[in-house]
């Protein structure tokens, strides 16, 4: 026993003029940050600052100005799964929109309302300008075939009669419709009527952009009741009584002309122009569109130019890319470390990390600038582990937060102090 301390006090003492024990460990100072081009070439150091992570940023330009000689003063084409702008010509600016309000209104009835629900008409809804059905004050109806007619025909009482059945009135309907537009993640849009007819409250004009209109479609084509009103290419309904019995044509030309086309809603009124807001898909990939003052008459098919237009621009710019592929192994300074491989002692000062081995893909052009941002410590400090998240790859399109994933250690290492010499010591003398 007196050997065996004898040895230890020797072993210690000696440690603490030979070998760094007990080191404080090395906190991590400001993340590195590296942008990695299209190119995938060289690196270079940015400051993370100049990296939005939320789209549209709000001094939103638009990325793609190709000249596509559009009629509309604004219009925009998504991914609809991301929300992501494919093309944008003045795709913020507020403007109004006409009738394709209604596809919040009809998507609002579909989540609050039940389509046997019984609407009973008002004087107020009856008192709505053409474009109207023409019902009469206590008519009643099935809430499903007043949405044929809001959606098929654009009726303008219609859209009063759902407000009012939904929400008590038109001012409360009005407040749902803003409230929806905002969780949908619309953020210049300000709704007061239900068939966008012109109006104005405390909160301004009726109004959208042709982003926020687009970002309401593509909400709205996950619900398979809208898609089945809006795809409806006529319809024969009648007031629940029978006595009363309208005939409805489906006035959404893009259904017939574009294969592919998904949905859509049309609007006009003087204020507004001609506007268009649609859907079509094309493989696996959906985009939703928006044509706000498209014209005005006698110009009403500007907005089916236009829609092929951007459908066309979409399908021969954009395809499927590998933008992160399995991740580069890299190597970061480390601090105070001891590992044992094979029965030798080492002291490693670098630890190998890389990114996960998700895939990330991207629907992008050759137009999009992309870029990834590394977020790594400087240096780590010992006990590392390995799966232990360090850091992220961050991939920008058009310096907007697209996607990230971790970036792990791969080695493992033991912090090398007076805990770990005494380990050590103790077990060479049980051997």
């Amino acid at each position: 026993m007196r050997k065996f301390l004898s040895v230890f006090i020797i072993f210690g003492v000696s440690l603490t003029f030979v070998f760094p024990c007990g080191a404080a460990a090395v906190s991590h100072t400001d993340s590195y940050h590296a942008v990695r081009s299209d190119s995938f070439g060289q690196f270079q150091t940015v400051a993370a600052a100049a990296y939005t992570d939320s789209y549209p940023a709000s001094d939103f330009k638009d990325f793609h100005q190709e000249d596509l000689t559009l009629y509309a003063s604004s219009a925009v084409l998504i991914d609809a799964d991301s929300g992501r702008i494919l093309y944008g010509k003045s795709a913020t600016t507020q403007m109004a929109n006409a009738s394709t309000t209604k596809i919040l209104t009809c998507i609002l009835a579909l989540e609050e309302g039940s389509p046997d629900d019984v609407v009973t008409v008002s004087d107020y809804a009856c008192s709505m300008p053409q474009v109207k059905l023409g019902f009469s004050a206590g008519d009643s109806f099935y809430l499903r075939d007043l949405l044929l007619s809001l959606m098929l025909e654009s009726h303008n009482d219609t859209a009063v009669a759902i407000a009012e059945h939904i929400a008590g009135s038109v001012e409360d309907f009005a407040e749902m419709m803003n409230q929806k537009a905002e969780e949908i993640g619309c953020m210049n849009s300000h709704f007061v009527t239900p068939n966008g007819l012109d109006g104005e409250d405390e909160g301004g004009e009726h109004r959208t952009t042709a982003y926020d209109l687009s970002l309401i479609m593509s909400y709205c084509i996950r619900n398979e009741e809208f898609l089945a009103i809006t795809q409806t290419a006529s319809a024969q309904i009648s007031t629940t009584d029978g006595t009363k019995q309208y005939s409805l044509t489906n006035h959404n030309s893009f259904l017939d002309i574009m294969d592919g086309a998904l949905s859509g809603k049309t609007g006009f009124t003087a204020k507004a122009g001609y506007c268009y807001v649609g859907a079509y898909q094309n493989g696996e990939h959906i985009y939703t569109f928006a044509l706000l003052a498209c014209g005005w008459p006698s110009h009403r098919e500007y907005k089916w130019s236009d829609a092929a237009h951007l459908i066309d621009y979409a399908n021969n710019h954009y395809s499927d890319r590998v933008l992160l592929s399995e991740g580069t192994v890299r190597t970061l300074p480390l601090t105070g470390a001891v590992a044992v491989r094979d029965g030798e002692i080492f002291y490693p000062d670098r630890v190998e990390a890389a990114g996960t081995d998700e895939i990330i893909t991207g629907f992008v052009s050759d137009t999009d600038e992309i870029s990834v941002l590394y977020d790594l410590p400087e240096s780590l400090a010992a006990p590392v582990e390995a799966g232990a998240a360090v850091g992220t790859e961050k991939i920008y399109l058009n310096g907007v937060l697209y996607a990230e994933r971790k970036i792990v250690l791969t080695e493992s290492a033991e912090n090398f102090d007076f805990s770990w010499c005494l380990h050590r010591v103790i077990f060479r003398f049980q051997l």
